[in-house]
């Protein structure tokens, strides 16, 4: 049997997390699920991922936790990723950035190999080396080891990412697209075996701006005054792919999954406001 791997799409904030333990060990039972995958660009506050939720998340089941631009929004994950091997931060971040950009995990006989690209499109704090020109570099080191490569392109336009889709066709076995936090109908296996999705879409609160609460984001529009954006909880929802591959890491499905959530009591928020 081959390699089956959920992706889970960004995890934002405090209500994401809550639906990852609500409902991550269920999912993984009923649809035989052997690795995890999640992105946790939002996970702390919406912006960022804390050492504290990165340790929790690990803990619920998830194997490797990517990121994004925000990715060292909170000070502790500066130190924090050098010891973390299940997190990922961009691989052409600038060269001597703390932490790894792609690796090697093993799930019984099978070696899946994991990388985390940012787009160049729509980030203004972030300055990255070219993601076209950076992948086959990647991707020629990995094969060494595995075929069977899982690419998280976090991009903000669908342009860039239906670029990387014909540009890394045939030489990576699954790109999810991140970033947008709204989960597209476009899930399918391209030429040379390669499964595609321009964004696996978010777990945490559907009914919301990419999982914020609407009402603060309504009022900077109208006002362009910033202020603390609040996080969500109405209609929960894990949010992701499932995807499979064969034994020489050509993918033979992809589905796309939304498992809806419970309400959770007053105290889980509480609790998990303090990871």
């Amino acid at each position: 049997m081959g390699l089956r791997v959920l992706y889970l799409g960004e995890i934002v904030g405090k209500a994401g997390v809550y639906c990852v333990k609500s409902a991550l060990s269920r999912v993984r039972s009923d649809h035989k699920i052997d690795a995890v995958v999640a992105n946790a660009d939002g996970a702390t506050g919406g912006f960022g991922l804390g050492k504290n939720h990165s340790i929790y998340l690990r803990k619920l089941g998830i194997d490797v936790l990517t990121g994004g631009d925000q990715i060292y929004y909170k000070k502790d994950m500066v130190t924090h990723i050098e010891t973390a091997p299940y997190i990922l931060r961009p691989a052409n971040f600038p060269p001597g950035t703390p932490g790894r950009g792609w690796r090697y995990y093993n799930f019984g006989e099978h070696k899946l190999a994991v990388i985390s690209l940012l787009g160049q499109s729509g980030f203004e704090r972030v300055h990255v080396s070219n993601p076209f020109t950076f992948l086959p570099e990647i991707v020629s080191r990995l094969k060494n080891e595995t075929n069977t490569i899982l690419l998280d392109f976090h991009a903000s336009t669908t342009a860039e990412k239906y670029t990387m889709f014909h540009h890394a066709a045939g030489t990576v076995s699954a790109i999810c697209g991140s970033g947008q936090r709204v989960m597209t109908a476009d899930a399918t296996i391209m030429e040379g075996k390669t499964a595609v999705i321009c964004d696996a879409g978010r777990t945490g609160s559907l009914c919301s701006v990419g999982g914020l609460e609407p009402d603060g984001e309504i009022r900077q529009f109208l006002s362009a005054i910033p202020e603390r954006s609040g996080e969500a909880w109405a209609e929960l929802e894990l949010q992701g792919v499932v995807l499979e591959f064969d034994d020489d890491g050509c993918a033979t499905s992809i589905e796309s999954l939304r498992e809806a959530c419970p309400d959770p009591p007053p105290s889980e928020r509480s609790e998990n406001s303090n990871r």
